[in-house]
């Protein structure tokens, strides 16, 4: 009895033993680990880079001029204000830049995606001379900088002949938003040859089964293409209409080469900021004052956009995935 008594010490350790070896971290275990927390500091720290200057410049639009001068003021405002949202707001004209950009980017971003996905359908699922070569011309069109053919895009729209039909000088063009609507029209707006290549490497992903089920319907291609193309491509079509949306909302070459003179807010917050630039001769506006009101227009700017993001980001992440961008 005192024997079995003593044993049961000894068993005890002996399980405790065999518990911490089967919970010691194997190589593979340990690698992985690794890779994890790689992953997670990596994460982070693109984070923060991007979230760092939305930070600073969120502490600064709500501070008062008093505030810049209190050397124990650091992140948070002593003097909470919303005068810096409201001067930059009247200089802006913000409500009517909001709702005429607004407009705008959804226009060209509708006509960029039916645009996009018809030419990218032709590249994916049809083989014909010169397609190769066509193609190469449009990941051309993503290398070459847009300041490069800045000139012929300007006297080209500036005196437009629709290809000389029009007699001389033709139609002026600049300060409406008709040259941005022609270029989405024929696929040469920003980034249309990204679109393009996305928009093709998803139609060459899938099956050909289901074009061939409705040719043997009687369907032709055009009709293949938008009953039973389109119909299934809505992760690509939410994937390209945000981004066309969000690159010409933050677009300011093409809107100060075109759209001079109109209620936009990239040109707003260019005309915000060069008139307090030129401003520092006058002694009645302090530098102080630039920097708080310069950042509160900054939030204006970006804040329609995180909203768009708020609202649409389940659908955006589960477009990105289906259509297998990540990879």
């Amino acid at each position: 009895m005192r024997a079995s008594v003593e044993l049961q010490p000894l068993a005890k350790i002996r399980g405790m033993g065999m518990r911490i070896a089967r919970h010691r971290l194997h190589p593979a275990r340990l690698g992985s680990l690794a890779w994890a927390t790689f992953r997670a500091v990596l994460v982070i720290g693109i984070s923060f880079v991007i979230v760092f200057p939305l930070l600073v410049r969120s502490s600064l639009a709500f501070r008062a001029v008093e505030d810049m001068m209190d050397m124990t003021v650091n992140w948070v405002p002593r003097n909470l204000t919303l005068v810096n949202f409201q001067i930059a707001m009247k200089h802006m004209d913000y409500l009517k830049s909001v709702a005429i950009t607004t407009l705008i980017c959804l226009l060209l971003a509708a006509i960029e995606v039916a645009m996009c996905m018809v030419i990218g359908y032709g590249f994916g699922r049809f083989s014909y001379p010169g397609s190769q070569l066509l193609f190469g011309l449009v990941i051309l069109s993503l290398m070459i900088p847009p300041s490069v053919v800045m000139v012929p895009l300007f006297l080209n729209f500036r005196y437009f002949t629709i290809f000389g039909l029009l007699k001389e000088p033709g139609l002026n063009l600049i300060g409406t938003s008709w040259p941005l609507i022609l270029m989405s029209l024929t696929g040469t707006a920003k980034k249309n040859g990204l679109f393009i290549y996305i928009v093709r490497q998803y139609f060459k992903g899938v099956a050909n089964e289901l074009e061939e089920a409705a040719y043997v319907d009687g369907a032709s291609p055009l009709r293949a293409f938008v009953s039973v193309m389109v119909p299934n491509a809505g992760p690509i079509l939410m994937v390209v209409f945000l981004f066309s949306f969000v690159w010409h909302w933050n677009d300011l070459f093409y809107s100060d080469l075109f759209l001079k003179g109109m209620k936009v807010l990239p040109l707003a917050l260019q005309s915000l900021t060069e008139r307090f630039a030129y401003s520092w001769a006058d002694p009645n506006i302090d530098g102080s004052h630039i920097t708080l009101v310069s950042s509160a227009a900054m939030l204006l700017y970006i804040v329609p956009l995180l909203i768009l993001y708020a609202v649409l980001q389940r659908h955006f992440v589960e477009s990105i995935e289906k259509t297998g961008i990540v990879g």
